[in-house]
């Protein structure tokens, strides 16, 4: 059975991702950690959904039944579990977010004892661990190996620092309004918290989590309140989080959406100036625009492809002794602070950026001028592979001779396939991606 996607397991609470799925899972996990276990610890973090609790028990039980102690710290970010996790000198540790997908999903995320995500190789032996059964009824324990929980609520405080330290000593945001959309999610009490106490005059929005409203019409994926609301209060910046806070979208002093490209641009630049970028490059995934390629190119700098997903991303970084990469959605990996995509410390980097030019956002997050690109999710019924799909193969060699730059893809956490294309004749781009839409509409949903 494949259960892990693009970033970890996830899908419907309660008819996919099930109790009994998540107990099975962490004992897979758990079974696969004890052979290289230090403090027979696993940390267990979780957003706001109301299927957490669900998630939670059964992940504690499935844990604590092949003999782990667990330690519950409760809602916090994705990227605070990655640095807990590392910080308390855990085993691993687990979160448990489907991050910007709506509340009705929920999803599994693994972070090893030095936080960073699972490879994929490892994700494949813990499901090979899954689903044999005679491997999870021996690992379980008995007597006084069971495993027991401690619940923790004020490791939220180490967190904190950390985010304080990637912020430069020498600034403050005293005299700065920044308005934070939190997606009533996992950051709706860190963020708020940390720029406050570096000296913001902080606005914030959605941060009244109730288990169902998470993402709801806010965070990152919805900024129309965010936009609005920097123009009301005529602020400085906007910062908007998805449900998991790992993922950051920017808006500026004229409400205007910063794209995810124009913001890497500009800050593996500003990174390089003031001699914090390693490598001479950054790395981004196969659908950045060719705009922050060129761009990058004329200050010098390279750009390295990934596939997608910020743990491809995270590899090319350590591969090529890169300490800077992300994708074009908003996660941003800065390595020196970071094991992830942290939504919290990519802002105060773009605080930092602002501050250091001491000019407005509108001016300095928007560096170079993106190719028209267009990108379509379409809803599918089954996720056919794309090279069984009749005549596919034509039109995308037709795109080529038309010099259309196209990526099809699957989503690896949602039923939809991704189309993007890029051209530098935004008509000739519209006119193809309908006809594109057209031809998939019929192959995987006629």
């Amino acid at each position: 059975m494949k259960l892990f996607g693009t970033d970890g397991v996830r899908g419907e609470a309660g008819s996919y991702l099930t109790a009994a799925l998540a107990m099975r899972v962490a004992m897979g996990a758990g079974i696969y950690f004890k052979e290289h276990s230090v403090s027979n610890r696993i940390l267990v973090g979780k957003d706001t959904r109301i299927s957490g609790y669900m998630i939670e028990n059964a992940i504690v039980a499935g844990l604590t039944a092949i003999g782990y102690d667990v330690v519950q710290i409760g809602p916090m970010p994705t990227p605070a579990i990655a640095f807990i996790t590392e910080n308390m000198r855990c085993d691993a540790g687990i979160m448990i977010s489907a991050s910007h997908n709506s509340f009705e999903d929920n999803g599994i995320k693994f972070f090893d004892g030095h936080g960073n995500k699972l490879s994929s190789q490892i994700e494949s032996i813990i499901e090979d661990i899954c689903n044999n059964q005679e491997m999870i009824d021996e690992a379980q324990a008995t007597a006084k190996k069971i495993g027991k929980a401690k619940r923790i609520d004020d490791v939220i405080g180490r967190y904190i620092i950390q985010l304080k330290n990637s912020f430069p000593r020498d600034f403050t945001l005293n005299g700065m309004r920044i308005v934070l959309d939190t997606a009533n999610g996992a950051g709706y009490k860190v963020g708020p918290t940390v720029l406050e106490e570096l000296g913001a005059d902080v606005i914030v929005l959605h941060d009244k989590p109730n288990g169902y409203n998470i993402n709801e019409g806010c965070g990152a994926l919805h900024t129309k309140d965010l936009s609005e609301s920097v123009v009301k209060y005529r602020a400085d910046l906007g910062i908007a989080l998805d449900g998991d806070a790992d993922r950051l979208v920017v808006v500026d002093e004229l409400g205007e959406v910063v794209d995810g490209d124009q913001l890497l641009g500009a800050l593996g630049v500003y990174l390089n100036e003031i001699g914090s970028l390693k490598g001479g490059a950054i790395v981004s995934t196969v659908m950045s625009n060719q705009g922050l390629e060129d761009y990058l190119i004329e200050k010098g700098l390279k750009l390295f492809r990934s596939n997608v997903g910020d743990k491809h991303v995270l590899e090319i970084m350590n591969k090529e002794g890169i300490n800077f990469g992300g994708e074009q959605s908003g996660h941003v990996i800065m390595h020196d602070y970071a094991k992830t995509g942290d939504g919290l410390v990519s802002a105060l980097q773009v605080l930092a950026l602002i501050i250091n030019k001491n000019k407005k956002a509108s001016e300095v997050l928007r560096p170079f001028t993106l190719y028209p690109q267009k990108l379509t999710n379409i809803k599918v019924k089954v996720k056919k592979p794309l090279n069984e799909i009749d005549g596919l193969d034509e039109k995308l060699q037709d795109l080529d001779k038309k010099h259309i730059n196209h990526l099809v893809r699957y989503s690896g956490t949602e039923n939809k396939l991704r189309i993007l294309l890029e051209c530098k004749d935004a008509k000739e781009m519209n006119k193809n991606m309908d006809e594109m839409v057209e031809f998939f509409q019929k192959a995987l949903n006629g």
